[in-house]
């Protein structure tokens, strides 16, 4: 776990590189960037559902389908 005392000299470190004037831009970049990673997230989780739903009917169907064919024999 972090503390922060290590907080602070991160932040400290990262002023000293980038400067006053970036540390906007760079936490408005990194906004932007955590947001399309949650999109993309929710997107792929929503894709694999549909996915998953689409399987089950498939395997349903198959299994409706041979035991038809197990009772017309």
């Amino acid at each position: 776990m972090i503390g922060f005392s290590e907080i602070m000299l991160i932040l400290l470190v990262v002023l000293l590189i980038f400067g006053a004037k970036r540390i906007p831009e760079l936490a408005k970049a990194l906004g932007r960037a955590s947001h399309e990673y949650k999109k993309a997230k929710d997107e792929l989780a929503q894709e694999s559902e549909e996915l998953l739903k689409e399987g089950e009917k498939h395997a349903a169907a198959r299994d409706q389908a041979e035991e038809k064919s197990a009772t017309d024999r």
